[in-house]
């Protein structure tokens, strides 16, 4: 992975009124965090930092950093946590940790799903994506910006574990292997269902009696039956 240079300055003032300021000078507060020492606050232009951002969407970010008037020349780091606005999605404040190019360290890599299952193509099956980060660990330098996972192959209910991946060998998986990274399924389709203590309507066909012919329960003289008809139920 490429490291991306990004320069700051150190941040002086403090409190809202200061952070406030930089904002509208269209700067960004930050803090550098490294272990064993004392966090450093800085200040950088936001516009850099979100070109940066933008271009490596869901990326881990290996970021070359230069800090003004400071003893060292350059620190090594990645991005720790971003704020932003939820209206603006402008940035509002950055942590970054420093870390050593040459240690390995433990991060989350997207899972990116590359080609059209048989399954879906053919079959009309859906590609379920339950998994789409997986933890590893390797040098900095070696982290990739994503994993991608070939699943054009995939029948209808064939599957891809974390253990089916194929990563480099300087890269060690530290996700569950049998977990589930995709899965070609079937879409079942809805049957609709009479809800319970619901009785399904029937159409009652009446036949016509033939002329002539005594009716049910009526004299076979032929005299004409009483008809009476039916109570109506009360509304409740």
């Amino acid at each position: 992975m490429e490291q991306i240079k990004l320069k700051a300055n150190i941040r002086e003032g403090r409190g809202k009124q200061a952070v406030k300021k930089l904002r509208r000078d269209g700067l960004v507060p930050g803090v550098v965090y490294h272990r064993g020492e004392e966090p450093v606050s800085i200040e950088f232009p936001g516009r850099d930092l979100q070109k940066i951002l933008h271009s490596h969407e869901n990326e881990n970010i290996l970021i070359n950093l230069t800090i003004e008037k400071e003893k060292k020349k350059s620190r090594a780091v990645i991005i720790k946590e971003v704020q932003q606005d939820p209206v603006k999605r402008s940035l509002l404040h950055v942590d970054f940790n420093e870390i050593s190019l040459t240690e390995r360290i433990t991060v989350e890599v997207e899972i990116e799903a590359k080609g059209e299952a048989i399954g879906v193509k053919q079959d009309g099956g859906f590609l379920d994506h339950p998994l789409r980060q997986i933890k590893i660990q390797c040098l900095p330098t070696e982290i990739p910006g994503h994993i991608d996972v070939d699943v054009s192959a995939l029948k209808l209910n064939d599957s891809i574990h974390v253990k089916d991946l194929k990563v480099s060998e300087n890269i060690k998986v530290l996700t569950d292997p049998e977990a589930l990274l995709f899965q070609v399924k079937k879409i079942e389709e809805k049957v609709e269902e009479t809800e319970p203590g619901q009785t399904p309507e029937l159409e009652v066909i009446r036949e016509k009696k033939e002329e002539g012919a005594p009716a049910e329960g009526g004299s076979a003289s032929g005299g004409k039956e009483e008809s009476k008809a039916a109570p109506k139920a009360e509304k409740k």
